[in-house]
């Protein structure tokens, strides 16, 4: 459905974008991560054409947009409706109004617009306050709306930039419902621009990291938890804090299994002894589990043999000691990177 292949955009002898490659199929809801930066907004921005990409191709169902202009590049943009983190509802509108102001742009018959209005405030749950205006709906609310207008025109690509920033949880998740839906109901193909970890766990079949312009890591959510343990994984799968284990060699412990059996604790158990869960995240995405643990172990059990009956099991296991060095160990590599430009 969408291919971003080798897409930059610089102003001026600034590169905010290099070289982004990256593709999300039919009916799938993928999210773009990164801090504050990374080349976010201005990737929004390339997506939906407000920006034109300095080179590179951004092809939706088999055209690229980056090489149309005029009445062409008009036509495609319909492909693309576009959520934005405010809404940005006109504000002597109602919500009705603001729903059908695409639709009376591209001229549609009053009767077709009003039938098309009707389905997406009942889509988006807002029938009842159609005729409200944005000072008296909640952000919630102007969002639901600001999505109803986003598919006014059809599209068969969404494309959300930061839209659940700011709302509180019970919103948050009400817009997640929603847009799940759209992907499954609907068919559409959605783009999350986010910096939330708990909104990609939410909903997101794939997830793509922008960092400097660069993505520097993708792959379906539990294909990332499960298959590393970098930055990316560990925040979208965070371990809470573990309580010290006096008289234990503590332990790390990740799913890198589709297949990890639910009995799989005590199991271990039987070879290994007593196993003391210290802290724990376990949960499903998709169709898979995932999941995070710190353990304590009888500190004279042979390193080699924990590592080998927890990966009989699908558990990746390292020692908290080892995992602390490393992260030590890249954190340095990263204030190195960011001495580099001055030196």
């Amino acid at each position: 459905m969408i291919e971003i292949s080798g897409l930059t955009k610089a102003y001026g002898d600034t590169l905010v974008l290099d070289g982004i490659d990256l593709s999300v199929a039919d009916a799938q809801i993928a999210a773009v991560v990164g801090p504050s930066g990374a080349g976010k907004s201005t990737l929004a921005r390339c997506i939906n054409l407000l920006e034109r990409p300095t080179s590179g191709s951004i092809t939706v169902r088999g055209q690229d947009l980056a090489a149309l202009s005029g009445r062409d590049l008009r036509l495609a943009r319909r492909q693309i409706g576009t959520v934005f983190q405010s809404a940005n509802l006109l504000r002597r509108l109602t919500a009705a109004q603001n729903i059908a102001l695409p639709l009376r742009h591209q001229g549609v018959p009053d009767p077709e617009v009003r039938r098309r209005v009707g389905d997406l405030l009942e889509r988006v749950g807002m029938l009842h306050r159609a005729n409200h205006y944005p000072s008296q709906l909640s952000g919630g609310q102007r969002q639901r709306i600001g999505i109803a207008r986003g598919l006014a025109l059809q599209p068969s690509v969404l494309l959300s930039d930061e839209a659940t920033s700011g709302l509180d949880p019970d919103a948050t998740r009400a817009i997640l419902d929603l847009l799940t839906g759209l992907r499954d109901d609907l068919g559409v193909t959605i783009l999350v621009i986010t910096h939330e970890m708990d909104v990609v766990r939410g909903i997101a079949d794939q997830v793509a990291q922008l960092d400097h312009g660069r993505i520097v890591e993708q792959g379906s959510v539990a294909d990332v938890v499960r298959r590393s343990d970098s930055a990316l994984s560990r925040a979208l799968l965070p371990m809470p804090p573990a309580p010290d284990a006096e008289g234990l060699r503590t332990w790390t412990l990740r799913y890198r299994s589709d297949q990890v059996a639910p009995t799989w604790l005590s199991r271990v158990g039987r070879d290994l002894g007593e196993v003391a869960v210290l802290a724990a995240l376990v949960e499903r995405s998709g169709d898979a589990p995932v999941g995070r643990l710190t353990v304590g172990l009888d500190p004279r059990l042979e390193e080699r043999r924990v590592v080998e009956v927890l990966a009989d099991h699908g558990v990746a296991a390292e020692p908290a000691t080892a995992l602390r060095a490393v992260a030590d160990e890249r954190q340095d590599e990263r204030r190195a990177r960011q001495a580099e430009p001055a030196a």
